[in-house]
């Protein structure tokens, strides 16, 4: 007697299935993704030329210290608080927001100090704002 082989089914796996879900997975995640570039910004202080105004008399200044303590028209503030700088403008310019201002900044005086006199000076409504600058090496 013969007996009829039984045919052997092959026992495979469908990988169709699972590379959908890996290519869904990829898809969602290039959407997702926020690509960002870090830019950096190469800052070149600004340099001047020409001839000095003459001071004014009745111009206002702010001096920022390296350490990024203020003084205005020479005296020393107590602290460097915005406050404190805004009670000081107030005070020595009596209310005239029309007089002048300069704003003259060490060279490693913190930004924020500089950002923090320039805010404090537009708060209280000065439009003739000057900021000093220093002479091109060289000359």
């Amino acid at each position: 007697m013969q007996f009829r082989r039984q045919r052997k089914e092959e026992d495979s796996i469908n990988l169709t299935p699972l590379i959908d879900v890996v290519f869904l997975l990829l898809i969602f995640f290039m959407v997702s993704t926020t690509f960002t570039r870090e830019t950096h910004l190469e800052i070149d202080l600004p340099e001047a030329e020409g001839t000095p105004s003459e001071t004014v008399a009745e111009q206002l200044e702010i001096l920022v210290s390296a350490e990024g303590n203020y003084s205005v028209n020479g005296q020393r503030l107590v602290n460097n608080q915005l406050a404190t700088l805004r009670s000081a403008l107030e005070q020595i310019s009596e209310g005239d927001t029309a007089r002048p201002l300069v704003i003259s900044a060490d060279a490693n005086a913190p930004h924020q100090a500089v950002v923090s006199a320039m805010d404090a000076a537009g708060q209280m409504g000065f439009v003739h704002l000057s900021i000093t600058t220093r002479r091109p090496q060289g000359d």
